[in-house]
């Protein structure tokens, strides 16, 4: 029976290993490199700031190109609503007290104007006739006098530099005459409750004899009865000058809503 062996010393295990790496030199080779903590981007890939120093020029202009193309998109949609669908206006004067104040903001729909005229009654944005500021009534240039006839038809040279706002009280082929401020259309008064009153008998505020809107012609007036210059004194507007119908108020605050 042989005796039991004795366990290898650190010494002989040491040696021993050092034995098995010399038969394997691969192995030898490994056990020498030093061991290296992991690198991110190593292996197939280049590293993420060699990468981005070769392409970043690229990118950049990329992004620039991006951004101008989303900026003139913007631009072009908010002109073509503006140009086609919604466009808001200030207004500048007291004419369409109390139902619009100055300095109140407006939205005004275009899309009804390529689908047909606008409603009397509703709130609109046009261009007035040229002398519309020296009240001037045509087609041959004269001032109207109160207590006659109102102006039919204005100048025919439109004013594209100004836009007015009024609402509809006469359209095509209605008779119209004015008494204290109140519009009769067809011989029946409008209902005006958004209306603010002429001072009793004032001369601007009544025209008797009535008038005949031509075709294709609206009548304008200011809710401010008292004290509007409208179509009362230089004409009623041709469909084409018409911009389109007031439908909201958006500004200031306590005045948001429809009109």
């Amino acid at each position: 029976m042989s005796p039991p062996k004795e366990p290898d010393s650190p010494r002989s295990a040491k040696a021993s290993k050092n034995y098995r790496l010399q038969q394997n030199p691969l192995l030898a080779k490994a056990a020498k490199a030093p061991q290296e903590a992991p690198v991110e981007g190593k292996g197939r890939s280049r590293p993420r700031a060699e990468r981005d120093s070769k392409r970043g020029p690229r990118s950049r202009t990329h992004a620039t190109v991006e951004l101008v193309v989303i900026i003139a998109v913007a631009i072009g949609l908010a002109l073509l609503i503006q140009a086609f669908v919604v466009k808001p206006y200030k207004i500048p004067s007291g004419s369409m007290e109390p139902t619009l104040k100055v300095g109140q903001r407006v939205l005004v729909s275009r899309i009804g104007m390529h689908f047909g005229g606008p409603k009397v009654g509703a709130i609109m944005v046009f261009h007035p006739p040229k002398e519309a500021g020296n009240e001037v009534c045509g087609p041959q240039p004269h001032m109207v006098a109160p207590g006659g006839s109102a102006c039919a038809v204005g100048t025919e040279e439109e004013d594209t530099s100004n836009n007015f706002i009024k609402r509809v009280v006469a359209g095509p082929g209605d008779t119209l005459y004015i008494k204290e401020g109140h519009a009769y259309r067809n011989g029946k008064r409008e209902s005006d409750p958004y209306i603010r009153p002429c001072v009793s008998r004032q001369p601007t505020c009544n025209f008797p004899v009535a008038i005949t809107i031509p075709p294709g012609h609206w009548f304008m007036m200011g809710d401010n009865r008292g004290n509007s210059d409208d179509s009362r004194f230089w004409g009623s507007v041709p469909i084409n000058w018409i911009i389109g119908e007031a439908f909201f108020t958006y500004w200031p605050p306590d005045r948001i809503g429809f009109l």
